[in-house]
């Protein structure tokens, strides 16, 4: 089977937005909590 340029276009954009959202996360730092976590913290 021979892809077309448009679905080579259209697969192309869908494995770099895949890429993109894989790494995103990659050099987030700091801890993990949820927004009522921190805010019991802050009322003690």
């Amino acid at each position: 089977m021979r892809l077309c340029w448009g679905n080579y276009t259209l697969l192309a954009v869908t494995a770099a937005l895949a890429l993109v959202s894989l790494l995103s996360g990659c050099g987030s730092k700091g801890p993990l909590y949820s927004p009522s976590e921190q805010k019991q913290e802050g009322q003690r």
